[in-house]
């Protein structure tokens, strides 16, 4: 489990985030919800620690963690909401990249890359190059990126942004399939989407966590949303 304790983040006056309490239970997927400019991306960058929190605690399964320590980020998968794919590259080329930054030995580097690809159905196209893929596949090689090395925890940031309606309940069902042996934190500024994949809901506005609770006690989130967010 993935705990936080009273982090929070200035840029100069502004306070981005504040005294920001929560917990990621094992296999399951946490909505963070808040409008632009919330806290969501700051408050995920500090937990997959390229950013450093001006305070609180961090811990992972009962013990507190240094998020700049490699033993901690080898545990974590992100993709970014820009999903940050070398266009020139193949993903087999990109997928042998990132398995060599994550540290796999080379020689199992192909078996990771099968295994990923399987887990994200693209096996079809890591031949092509990235260029040429749909978003919703540029997307499949974002998420089978941020499974190289078998993180416990995948952050993941509006990963269905741009994508058309078949593509964005193909990417949400395979967030459901990924979650049954992962910890996830789904960023997403679509209620419906959160409703439909996240069993926990967090809401974020101004910097501080309005709501902590779970998604099948929230009534008429929508509303509720605004109220909190007004």
């Amino acid at each position: 489990m993935l705990r936080l304790e009273g982090i929070s983040k200035n840029f100069g006056e502004i306070r981005a985030v504040d005294k920001v309490s929560l917990a990621i239970d094992k296999n399951s997927v946490v909505g963070l919800l808040g409008p632009n400019g919330a806290g969501k991306t700051t408050l995920m960058r500090i937990i997959v620690g390229f950013l450093t929190a001006d305070e609180g605690r961090i811990f992972w399964d009962g013990k507190e963690v240094n998020p700049k320590d490699e033993r901690y980020k080898i545990k974590i998968g992100y993709l970014p909401e820009n999903n940050p794919l070398y266009l020139n590259m193949t993903p087999r080329e990109y997928l042998e990249l990132i398995a060599s930054l994550r540290g796999i030995a080379k020689d199992k580097i192909r078996a990771e890359i099968e295994k990923v690809a399987k887990e994200c159905g693209i096996e079809k196209v890591l031949g092509q190059e990235n260029e040429t893929l749909s978003k919703g596949y540029r997307q499949r090689v974002g998420l089978a990126a941020t499974l190289v090395g078998e993180p416990k925890l995948l952050i993941l940031d509006e990963p269905t942004a741009g994508l058309d309606p078949n593509q964005i309940i193909e990417i949400r069902e395979l967030i459901k399939r990924l979650a049954r042996n992962k910890m996830i934190l789904l960023s997403t500024h679509i209620l419906p989407e959160a409703k439909a994949v996240c069993e926990k809901l967090l809401i974020i506005h101004r910097g501080k966590i309005v709501l902590d609770q779970e998604t099948k006690k929230v009534k008429n989130l929508e509303k509720k949303f605004v109220e909190l967010t007004a």
